[in-house]
């Protein structure tokens, strides 16, 4: 692979990285009672709680919700990431990165 081919690849690659960085994913856990928001670089924008979902005797269904939420946000946002990114994986192997 030629120099300009490997610069045009890493120009593509960062193109990507960058739609990734826009890219939210919205998770919902407890039937709505929590929303989580994710970019496709994995960080969480917000954690969203319904107030009327919330039983104060009840924290720890809450606390498996957001859990679970934050859980499946975070798979759901790696699985889109390793999409985008698999047409430049045997490339990236072939420059050593």
């Amino acid at each position: 692979m030629s120099r300009f081919d490997q610069a045009k690849m890493l120009m593509k690659i960062k193109k990507v990285q960058k739609e990734l960085q826009k890219q939210v994913i919205e998770v919902e856990a407890g039937d709505g009672a929590v929303r989580v928001e994710i970019t496709g670089e994995q960080k969480i924008k917000k954690i969203h709680i319904d107030p009327e979902y919330v039983d104060t005797d009840d924290i720890g269904t809450l606390e498996r919700w957001i859990e679970d939420a934050v859980k499946d946000a975070i798979n759901q946002s790696q699985k889109v990431a390793a999409e985008k990114m698999q047409p430049f994986m045997s490339a990236l192997g072939d420059l050593g990165l």
